[in-house]
């Protein structure tokens, strides 16, 4: 299963998005947004109308509002993956509303869920999405405090969806990174860890390489012993 490595990207302003982007847009596959309205979380970020620029890698958005589906009318079309949180989605009339709008806009679907929400809150809809995301602080602000209890979480839903792709976000950085690894996740989204490194290459480049010998070790695990 691929690993990457995602920046996310706070901005309260056009301005201030381009440079966060430009700081990592040639250095990854993906790029995470954090979309933030000041009511689901304490803080605000992304939300005005924004343009991105041309770039080889990805986008998703991560939908920390309260009104997922408003955001998904006005922005869902400029982003390749959208992320929503199961405590802002609960009931079936909102649920069935993004299903059919993802339907429409031919995108990915990721489902987050919070620290204090458990995996079974999850486990009808992880035939529907293509991946999950386990937060690993509270969410709505850089730096917070990366809280290793969250790896169960991970753990458990490796288990009950061997295949899915299962991202973890907050408090991500060279030291945190490979007990997520080894806890199961693949895709491992870094805020400020990258975005206040002196250098952001090097950053990268070191998380990359701790999953990598993460995954090396793992395919060791699954190779027969041909020896005679």
């Amino acid at each position: 299963m691929d690993k990457h490595i995602i920046p996310s990207i706070i901005a309260g302003s056009q301005a201030e998005l381009d440079e966060r982007i430009a700081k990592v847009k040639d250095l990854v596959d993906w790029i995470q947004l954090d979309v933030m309205d000041g009511r689901f979380v304490s803080n605000n970020s992304l939300d005005f109308k924004f343009t991105l620029p041309e770039m080889s890698c990805k986008v998703e958005a991560h939908l920390m509002v309260n009104d997922p589906v408003s955001w998904i009318d006005e922005h869902g079309s400029k982003v390749d993956t959208i992320i929503v949180h199961e405590e802002s989605c609960r009931g079936q009339d909102k649920h069935n509303a993004i299903m059919e709008k993802m339907t429409t806009l031919k995108k990915r679907l990721g489902v987050a869920i919070n620290p204090d929400t458990q995996e079974e809150m999850i486990q009808h809809c992880l035939d529907k999405v293509d991946f999950v995301l386990v937060m690993t602080v509270q969410p709505g602000t850089y730096g917070a405090k990366f809280i290793p209890e969250m790896l169960g979480k991970v753990k458990q839903l490796r288990s009950m969806k061997p295949d899915i792709d299962i991202e973890v976000d907050g408090g991500i950085s060279i030291g945190t990174i490979k007990a997520a690894s080894e806890a199961g996740a693949n895709r491992f989204v870094v805020g400020s860890y990258i975005q206040d490194a002196d250098d952001v290459k090097a950053a990268i480049t070191a998380l990359k390489k701790e999953v990598e010998k993460e995954h090396k070790k793992e395919g060791e695990k699954d190779r027969p012993d041909t020896a005679a």
